[in-house]
Formats: C-alpha cells, sequence, structure tokens
C-alpha cells in the first residue's frame, strides 16, 4: 500500500486514518496540516476531481495552487450516487478515525452519511463538517465562498483606503477556518484518548470570522464604533504608516512608547527637541497633530533611501518593515521554503510554519492515483 510519506513511526499523528471529502481550499488546508502531522490522509475527490485542480496551470499544465494544499495526500475518485462507490466509502469510514468535509449542507445526511449514523459503526469516528454560514436554516442555503464571507462578515469594511473597502488579498476566510477545524480535531483526538468515543464538529467560514472580527465588532458595540478604513495608518497611533524614501522604497514604521519616541527623534530624525515639542509630548498628542509629525518624518526619510533609513530604525530599535512586493517576498533571506513534486514537476513554496517528526511532505497526487489499491483495501 501507497501510503502517505508522513504516515510512519516518529509522526506525531501516526497511525490515523483521516477520509477527507474535500474541495476548494479550507478543508485541503486542515488535511495538509493533519498529513504534516502523520496522519494518513485519503483525498475522496469526484469523478472529475477537485475544481481546485483547476485553479491554474503554473506547474507545466498542473496547478501549482493544488500542489499547496494536497501535498502528502492519497487520492481516490468516488461517485457517491454509485452503490459501489458508496459501499466503498462506508468501509473506509468504518475504519477511520477523522471524516473531514467541506461539501455542500446537507450533502451527508441525504447519502446517509450522517455522523450519528456513522459512530453506530464506528464509535471512535471524529467528524468534522466545514459550511459558509452554518448547516441549518437560511445560513445552510447561502453559497459562500471565501471573498463573499469576507464582505458578509464585515472585515472589506475594515480593509483598505478610506475611499475604498478591499479584500484580503489572500484566502484568509478558508485558510483560517481550515486552521480551526485543525485545531478542533486535535482537541477531538484528545478527548477521545479518554471518552473512546468521536465527536462531531462544525465549524462555519462565518463564525470564524466573526470571531477574528472581534476587535471592530467591541470597538463598535463599547468603543463608540469601529475604527474606519486607515490604510496603512492606525486609528489612534502615530507616528505609524508607510513613509517614502529617496530611491522610491517604502519602509513602513510604528512607535509604540515614549521612550521609544525618544529614540526615534534623537537617533533617527536626528531632531531631539522633537521629543519634549507640546504637539508630540505623548501618543495622544502626536496623533492629533499626526500630519504635522508625518510631514517632518517625509522629509527625513526622502532624504534617504531605504537601506539607509531602515539601519537608522534598526539601530535605535524602532520596529520597522520594508512594503514588500511579492516578488520581494520570493527573495526573502527570513523565507522558509519547501518543494512539492507534482507529476515531472517540482513547485517551490514557503514551508508549513509547523515543525514536525516525520518526514517532509513532498509528494502531489494525481486525480485516483491511489484508487485501485484503496478500492481493493476497503472492497469489504
Amino acid at each position: 500500500m501507497d501510503k502517505s510519506p508522513a504516515s510512519q513511526p516518529g509522526s506525531e499523528l501516526a497511525d490515523l486514518l483521516v477520509i477527507s471529502l474535500e474541495q476548494a481550499v479550507a478543508a485541503p488546508y486542515c488535511g495538509l496540516l493533519l498529513a504534516n502531522a502523520g496522519a494518513r490522509v485519503i483525498k475522496v475527490e469526484r469523478p472529475e476531481g477537485d475544481f481546485a485542480r483547476g485553479y491554474d496551470t503554473g506547474a507545466q499544465g498542473q496547478s501549482a495552487i493544488f500542489a499547496w494544499l494536497n501535498r502528502g495526500k492519497q487520492s481516490v475518485c468516488l461517485n457517491l450516487k454509485a452503490p459501489d462507490d458508496l459501499s466503498t466509502l462506508r468501509n473506509m469510514l468504518q475504519q477511520a478515525d477523522v471524516m473531514l468535509s467541506n461539501l455542500a449542507p446537507g450533502a451527508l445526511t441525504r447519502l446517509g452519511l450522517h455522523s450519528e449514523a456513522l459512530r453506530q459503526h464506528n464509535p471512535g469516528l471524529i467528524t468534522c463538517s466545514i459550511s459558509g454560514y452554518g448547516e441549518t436554516g437560511e445560513a445552510a442555503k447561502k453559497k459562500a465562498y471565501d471573498f463573499l464571507v469576507q464582505a458578509e462578515s464585515a472585515l472589506c469594511a475594515v480593509t483598505g483606503s478610506p475611499d475604498d473597502p478591499a479584500r484580503v488579498g489572500i484566502s484568509i476566510a478558508d485558510i483560517s477556518t481550515g486552521l480551526t477545524a485543525y485545531s478542533a480535531i486535535l482537541q477531538a483526538i484528545i478527548q477521545r484518548t479518554s471518552s473512546g468515543t468521536g465527536t462531531d464538529i462544525k465549524i462555519s467560514m462565518f463564525d470564524v470570522m466573526a470571531d477574528w472580527m472581534n476587535m471592530p465588532l467591541l470597538a463598535h458595540r463599547y468603543m463608540g464604533g469601529a475604527p474606519a478604513r486607515m490604510g496603512l495608518k492606525h486609528s489612534f497611533v502615530a507616528p505609524y504608516g508607510a513613509f517614502n524614501c529617496a530611491d522610491g522604497g517604502m519602509v513602513l514604521l510604528s512607535v509604540q512608547s515614549n521612550r521609544e519616541f525618544e529614540a526615534f527623534c534623537t537617533q533617527v530624525l536626528m531632531q531631539p527637541e522633537l521629543a519634549t515639542d507640546d504637539r508630540f509630548s505623548d501618543n495622544s498628542h502626536r496623533y492629533v497633530n499626526r500630519l504635522a509629525l508625518d510631514a517632518i518624518i517625509n522629509e527625513v526619510f526622502s532624504a534617504n533611501p531605504l537601506p539607509v533609513v531602515l539601519d537608522l530604525l534598526d539601530n535605535a530599535n524602532i520596529a520597522n518593515a520594508r512594503l514588500n512586493s511579492v516578488a520581494d517576498l520570493s527573495e526573502h533571506p527570513f523565507l522558509n521554503e519547501t518543494t512539492a513534486n507534482i507529476g515531472p514537476t517540482q513547485v517551490s513554496m514557503a514551508a508549513l510554519p509547523l515543525q514536525t517528526t516525520g518526514a517532509t511532505l513532498n509528494t502531489v497526487p494525481v486525480l485516483d492515483q491511489h484508487g485501485a489499491d484503496i478500492r481493493a483495501e476497503f472492497s469489504s
């Protein structure tokens, strides 16, 4: 049997079998994290495959994004409307530790695969279903994609410039939901060691984003209103933001205390008298007079190239960052990288931030690559 490369002794979740009826991003990202921790993850795909296989053709005709999300898994195609394939899936689930899914609400129930029925045959099975807005009432009827959940949860209302709202430039609702599902499954695994029974986990993308939106939500309810969109500025801290340098580069900085502001004035601006200027004596005054302060900073920074400004800030221990492009990230000295092999193509990508004791995930399954073996293994 061609098992996941991470399914080996010594891995944190070794010997754990995960059956994942997954598509797109949220559930596949959770499955990736489980595989990275050593679980054997069988990705169940519809006969035409996960539509994420068609997100791009950057890896010599195959999807680089799919490679990011699905390395280290096995693939089997099952037509769940066909009795034989549905029977195979039922057999798989009788031996599984975890069933992960992000199908449309109600799809598993219509197939007779709801959690209570499955645990009659496999009491220890942990089931985790991911939805857009929930699985009951009107929430279950509303179709969800990452961008739409960002808008519905008001994330777009606090993201962007004062003139225009914006979406976060990555699939943050999907990824955060996959991460939440992963942590919930780990909790359920721990609980099962004492109870011996599985848990039914239901997670909606909207709930995850609403939780992440608690800072502006609480500001709306208890602090006089949610913060306005500020672009790269802050709603109450100064100096804070992006500033232009002589060579066209931009540097971001954030000064959080009077001590830091004194060091900033003395060692970076070379104007120590500003630290005792009544306009800038504390953060409240600095924020009220932020336009004047920003003008002073821009005058100094625009006279120096970016490397000189960064050195001044680093030497003064002032928090700063370059406003990098994705191309800059690609060459960043801090970037930890890994590779994935999808067919004959090797894809280089940022590594997962989690360290594991197992082998590195680097093989991406082609569609139904393990189908014959899995059907034979779970035929009865």
